[in-house]
């Protein structure tokens, strides 16, 4: 018996995804449930990023990894501002154990879908290399090239977890089109013009007043209210993509699916609208703008989902085993 816990002590080191996974199956919904935990963990450090960067706190921690040369953690000195920026520093590790717990639920699962395991990886990996840029951030005094560079990734995260998520409720068979070609080339536009739009809101917020510290932090050298109204102009692109989408999926009589998401995704973007325009008549307040970047998350997500309606991938028909079943079809 001891040689027996010996043995199993030394597989988990080794290997603990494959120790675990052979002694827990998750739900569906268990899977389901941990993916979206990274999704929402994820729109969730959008939001105190930009927290931090609205009251100031950009810098409330000087150094990094550590908070200051000779504290790892924030100090009663450091005030307001150096509990601000630790705190958010702490929810990276919230956000590692969302994707971890999605990482461990997607490799227990029977059968094993490496494609699941995958993308897990990968948010994790850019979860990495965000704590690495964020710390760049810090060190080159909050340059807003890379607090833009350090959105982006977040952004690139976003649209991996979203997508783990889909794929969890899907089967690995081969995807099948729910509508027509002309249908998907109209998406890829709308794809491309919130991708600029995304892109033009952190050359606006790094051009902008909220430059993230009290100090003389250096802006982007641009006329902000120039790139405001470029933005807003790629929001009413972006707008007008999504009703224009929703009238062709209507007339084409498309699934439910399309539709529903289209319809979810043209709400969400009259909800910003409003945010933006009120943000920019009363002087950016600070409440408006953290808004306007949960919002530009669900912007994101709804965009994200319209684009993985447009397919359906049942549960494969084939009768595999749980080492190599993922491996039929790739994300």
């Amino acid at each position: 018996m001891p040689n027996q816990t010996r043995a199993q002590a030394v597989e988990a080191v080794r290997n603990p995804l494959a120790f675990i996974a052979e002694r827990w199956t998750p739900t569906q919904r268990t899977v389901q449930r941990a993916a979206l935990s990274a999704v929402v963990m994820t729109a969730v450090i959008v939001v105190t990023g930009g927290a931090v960067r609205l009251t100031g706190s950009g810098l409330g921690c000087p150094t990094w990894p550590k908070c200051t040369d000779q504290s790892l953690t924030a100090t009663s000195e450091m005030g307001f501002h150096g509990a601000i920026e630790f705190g958010n520093r702490m929810l990276t590790y919230v956000l590692c154990a969302a994707v971890g717990w999605a990482i461990i639920a997607a490799r227990s699962q029977k059968p094993w879908r490496r494609s699941l395991t995958r993308l897990g990886w990968t948010q994790f990996w850019i979860v990495m290399g965000n704590a690495v840029l964020g710390g760049i951030v810090v060190l080159v005094g909050l340059n807003p090239y890379t607090v833009a560079a350090h959105f982006v990734l977040t952004t690139a995260l976003l649209t991996v977890a979203v997508l783990m998520w889909q794929r969890t409720r899907e089967g690995d068979a081969a995807p099948r089109p729910l509508v027509g070609q002309s249908v998907k080339q109209l998406v890829w536009f709308l794809v491309l013009a919130a991708s600029l739009l995304i892109l033009v809101g952190t050359v606006v917020t790094g051009a902008g007043p909220h430059a993230g510290d009290s100090s003389d932090v250096p802006r982007m050298p641009l006329d902000w209210e120039t790139i405001s109204k470029l933005h807003a102009v790629l929001a009413w692109i972006v707008v007008t993509l999504t009703f224009a989408l929703w009238f062709v999926l209507k007339a084409v009589d498309a699934p439910k699916g399309p539709l529903h998401r289209t319809r979810d995704l043209f709400l969400i973007l009259l909800a910003q609208g409003v945010i933006g325009y009120v943000q920019y008549f009363t002087d950016l307040p600070e409440i408006l703008v953290g808004l306007h970047m949960l919002g530009s998350a669900l912007v994101w997500i709804g965009v994200l989902r319209v684009v993985l309606s447009l397919r359906e991938r049942p549960e494969s028909t084939v009768d595999v085993p749980s080492q190599s079943g993922s491996e039929l079809s790739a994300v």
